[in-house]
């Protein structure tokens, strides 16, 4: 009777076992460092699509209250009587059209009760509003029969799609009327366009039907989301809402797993994306935002699959190591046993040095591998850590810079009501257009706040510095009272390449810390100073106040600061700005006897040349 034999393992097996455990462990991981790149992606653009929202709102509360300060106007309540003299409508028309001019609306008018357009702020201009029927208008229907109403369509003489803001008006005999506030917003879309060409979000307004109504990419304007019924587009034609639009499907599909979807049509490469919504408070519309899905979502999970593949590869090259060995000492050991047995005490030699060498190997593996793991936890920690510090220092810095403006707004927003009190209403309206401007300084430091997910642009533009400083002095303006202020602003401005609201931010800080520097003292004096030396365009703030800490070797360092009050970082942001547009920033001790601070810019090209 003969006895089984073992079939030979073939020499392959063990490098295909390990090819399939590298192969293995990268896809476990690439998975793994996906869902966390996609969860970090989405609480980023969760922060984006607030802040989307909030400069929205801002939008639209600009002009809100418009018509109803319009609707209690003497005059445009005697224009939708039943004759109205010519000489009140054209005064109407000029305080109409002065009034679109400051609010920044579109365009403004007053409709009589049969639907007929009276008085414009375009009127006598090529397509005037005036003697334009517009009773087929929902939005003059409700502020008919309301009160108020609004509606988002495109203008039937114009032509531009924008919000219409109505009224109702009570006019002489019983009469009625509506005054109109048509609000555009080529500004935000615009802003949302170049955005999404650099690479960033796709941004989108809809109706409760499912309607875009804005969107950053052009051609997805009046697209619909959801399936719109014919009855309704019977009525959205009736109305003229969207002129000829064919209200055709944006080309946004569910991907497969249910909370990506994927962007494109045809023979356009589809891109994935991570959708968001909210409301816009106010109204029955919706913001959303699309995050591309695509190189950082690839770049982790690429990483994380090699990682995992040289981890596992090594660790199946130390075993196989460790088995070659292994058979190498049986082979050694076998050949032993066949010698003779004075080679016995030779072969537990060997022995016994193989043994000892496997053991620092195994001790060897062991540490490496508790090494590993303690670097990717350390890792791991310091990218949280990070992430925190840059949250808080943006956080504390947006807090130091909005508080600055929101002063001046206070400052204006007083000031006017006491003007409005005394009828010097030309006056009160040049205040609130300061507060206008203001807010619009307000809202472009919220933007900043996309900086925390993506890069600075970095991009520099001539900026005149003359305006700076005069734009800047405006925010401080309530604060100048009883302060000796010497200003030496060259005429014509120097140019400098920058950009122009944050070298604003700049400004604001240094002449803010001048204020503080000179509280108490018994002749205030602040000196701003602007100079072309060479190609560099020069700017000093002295003051007479107590000076610098140690000669202001300290004063740029963040969180560093002499206040009972301050966060220290108003320096060092300002510092980071004129070095990102090329420029320089410097402390020292002032003529005058307190602080000086100085900064060098770099003039645009053309302004070099004339210098």
């Amino acid at each position: 009777m003969t006895g089984w034999r073992a079939l030979p393992r073939s020499p392959a097996l063990p490098w295909l076992l390990g090819l399939a455990a590298v192969l293995a462990a990268a896809f476990l991981a690439g998975r793994t460092a996906e869902r966390a790149a996609l969860a970090d992606l989405r609480r980023s653009a969760s922060a984006t699509l607030a802040l989307q929202v909030a400069a929205f709102r801002t939008e639209m509360q600009k002009q809100g209250s418009l018509p109803l300060a319009l609707a209690s106007d003497p005059e445009i309540a005697a224009a939708v009587g039943a004759s109205p003299d010519p000489a009140l409508l054209a005064r109407v028309n000029d305080r109409l059209a002065e009034i679109a001019r400051a609010s920044g609306a579109a365009v403004i008018y007053v409709i009589r009760q049969d639907g007929i357009a009276v008085a414009a702020s375009n009127a006598g201009e090529p397509g005037s509003f005036v003697g334009t029927s517009y009773g087929f208008r929902p939005y003059v229907q409700q502020a008919l029969a309301e009160g108020a109403g609004r509606q988002f369509a495109l203008g039937t003489v114009s032509g531009r799609p924008g919000l219409y803001l109505s009224r109702r008006v009570a006019g002489p005999g019983g009469r009625t009327g509506v005054v109109v506030v048509k609000v555009e917003f080529d500004g935000i879309e615009a802003a949302w366009r170049d955005s999404w060409k650099r690479g960033g979000e796709t941004v989108m307004v809809t109706d409760p039907r499912g309607i875009v109504l804005m969107a950053s990419e052009p051609a997805w304007r009046f697209g619909t989301l959801q399936p719109v019924s014919d009855e309704e587009r019977r009525l959205i034609r009736e109305r003229l809402e969207f002129g000829a639009a064919p209200l055709a499907p944006v080309p946004i599909h569910p991907a497969a797993d249910g909370t990506l979807v994927r962007i494109g049509n045809g023979a356009e490469p589809a891109r994935l994306a991570l959708p968001l919504d909210a409301a816009i408070p106010g109204t029955t519309w919706r913001l959303h935002t699309l995050t591309r899905i695509g190189v950082a979502v690839a770049r982790e999970r690429i990483q994380a699959q090699v990682i995992a593949g040289l981890a596992v590869g090594l660790a199946c090259l130390s075993l196989a190591e460790i088995v070659g060995r292994r058979r190498r000492l049986r082979a050694s050991l076998a050949e032993a046993a066949a010698r003779r047995i004075e080679l016995e005490e030779r072969v537990r030699a060997r022995t016994e040095a193989l043994t000892e060498t496997n053991r620092k190997l195994k001790a060897e593996i062991a540490e490496r591998q508790r090494a590993e793991a303690e670097r990717q936890r350390l890792g791991r920690e310091l990218a949280h850590a990070g992430r925190l510090a840059a949250l808080g220092q943006f956080a504390a810095s947006m807090a130091h810079e909005i508080n600055q403006p929101l002063a001046a707004i206070r400052s204006y927003a007083d000031n006017a009501g006491i003007l409005i009190q005394r009828e010097r209403l030309a006056e009160a309206t040049e205040n609130l257009a300061a507060v206008g401007r203001l807010t619009e300084r307000i809202a472009g430091l919220t933007r900043q706040l996309k900086g925390f997910a993506r890069k600075a642009s970095g991009r520099r533009d001539p900026v005149a510095l003359t305006g700076v400083v005069r734009a800047s002095l405006e925010v401080v303006e309530g604060r100048l009272a009883g302060i000796d202020l010497a200003l030496a602003l060259p005429e014509p401005s120097p140019y400098v390449l920058g950009e122009g609201p944050r070298l604003e931010q700049v400004v604001v800080n240094l002449v803010q810390n001048a204020l503080d520097a000179v509280a108490g003292v018994d002749e205030p004096r602040i000196a701003v100073t602007v100079r072309v030396m060479g190609e560099r365009a020069v700017l000093e703030v002295g003051d007479n106040g107590s000076g610098l800490p140690d000669g202001g070797a300290q004063v740029f360092d963040a969180f560093f600061t002499t206040k009972a009050s301050g966060l220290g970082l108003g320096l060092a942001i300002s510092r980071g700005i004129v070095e990102e547009c090329g420029g320089t920033v410097s402390a020292g001790a002032s003529p005058q006897g307190g602080a000086l601070f100085r900064v060098e810019l770099p003039l645009a090209p053309a302004m070099g040349a004339a210098a």
